[in-house]
């Protein structure tokens, strides 16, 4: 299996993700209700990389096309508004039966925002200029998941509605260039409300503390602008220690944990995002995910000397792009995705605001 190595096999990882997007191994079929969670982990992964043009422009193409036929919208203006606002994006084809001539299943034909985030960040990376994406049922959506206490649900009647799809709403917003159709101030207020007492932020109020809920906190506030006006210093600087504590000698997701490549990036990104990424330990973290490196097929793992997954490869190669490894591009840690890709949104902002 990996074993600690200083290199970083470029080529390797290159070959390993290349593989995942041509020919899934039948390994990854539990996975097919999140599908375009696994194809953005891989197209991200090729981006940071700076190897985004080895999938060619017709590849592109038709990872797009494919993308957007698991766009949910509705049939008419008259559809949309007479029923419940559950658009966007969801997980696979294969589990939405498309014979309407027989069947008015359109029910199960639901956006998701996990799902939705994914495809999106997925499009802008691959250049896409996003005009097949309804936008407006996409918004009308979200200000239907909106729940009271300011939080999302991840779908409609979904019993799942935390920080992480606070996180997915708000990059959606982000994204489409319009939080008009949120309450933004309800949403601001969970965020501080689940900010735990020993400093770290949790999924909800009340929850223990984590590295992945504090990032999408951070993050969602950044993406906001108001990260240095919804918490106060006192708050900033305990959310601050509880971050740093969380390196052992890479970083663990919470106190008692074993480090986890993953939290590279969701405790790096989030201590880049309140500008304390001077205090990571560089060479022990790099060390840690090194050691978690299959120096022979690619790929990284979770632990050391366990199997190599997609989720940790990207993560890995985020968290050493948030460490400036050469032959990686820049992230932008709040979207999770690299600064090649965010000039492209950006790009599109000003085309739409013009």
């Amino acid at each position: 299996m990996s074993g600690d190595s200083r290199q970083l096999k470029i080529n390797l990882h290159i070959k390993f993700l290349q593989r995942f997007l041509h020919n899934a191994p039948k390994s990854l079929a539990t996975y097919e209700p999140i599908r375009p969670t696994i194809i953005f982990f891989i197209v991200s992964s090729l981006d940071l990389l700076n190897d985004i043009d080895s999938i060619s422009a017709a590849e592109k193409s038709a990872i797009c096309d494919w993308i957007y036929q698991m766009q949910a919208e509705p049939r008419s203006e008259a559809h949309e508004e007479s029923h419940a606002m559950n658009y966007g994006f969801f997980g696979s084809r294969t589990l939405v039966f498309q014979d309407s001539d027989n069947h008015d299943l359109s029910e199960y034909n639901f956006g998701q925002l996990g799902m939705t985030y994914s495809c999106l960040c997925t499009l802008i990376i691959l250049g896409d200029d996003l005009s097949r994406v309804n936008k407006s049922a996409i918004l009308k959506s979200i200000k239907h998941l909106q729940s009271e206490n300011g939080s999302f649900l991840a779908n409609v009647g979904s019993s799942e509605s935390d920080m992480r799809f606070v996180y997915c709403a708000i990059v959606i917003c982000y994204i489409l260039n319009d939080f008009s159709h949120i309450n933004v101030p309800k949403c601001v207020d969970f965020i501080s409300k689940s900010v735990h007492y020993d400093g770290g932020i949790s999924l909800e109020p009340n929850l223990e503390s984590h590295g992945g809920s504090s990032f999408c906190a951070i993050a969602a506030l950044h993406l906001l602008d108001q990260l240095k006006t919804a918490l106060n210093p006192n708050q900033l600087k305990r959310i601050q220690r509880w971050l740093i504590l969380r390196q052992q000698s890479g970083f663990q997701g919470r106190p008692e944990k074993d480090v986890d490549t993953c939290y590279s990036f969701w405790v790096g990104a989030a201590l880049k995002l309140i500008d304390s990424f001077d205090f990571v330990d560089r060479e022990k973290n790099k060390q840690s995910i090194m050691g978690c490196q299959d120096r022979f097929r690619g790929g990284f793992s979770k632990f050391l000397y366990t199997e190599v997954d997609l989720l940790h490869t990207y993560f890995a190669l985020c968290g050493l792009s948030l460490m400036e490894e050469p032959g990686l591009l820049e992230m932008n840690p709040a979207l999770n995705m690299s600064v090649r890709a965010f000039r492209h949104l950006k790009q599109l902002h000003d085309t739409w605001n013009n």
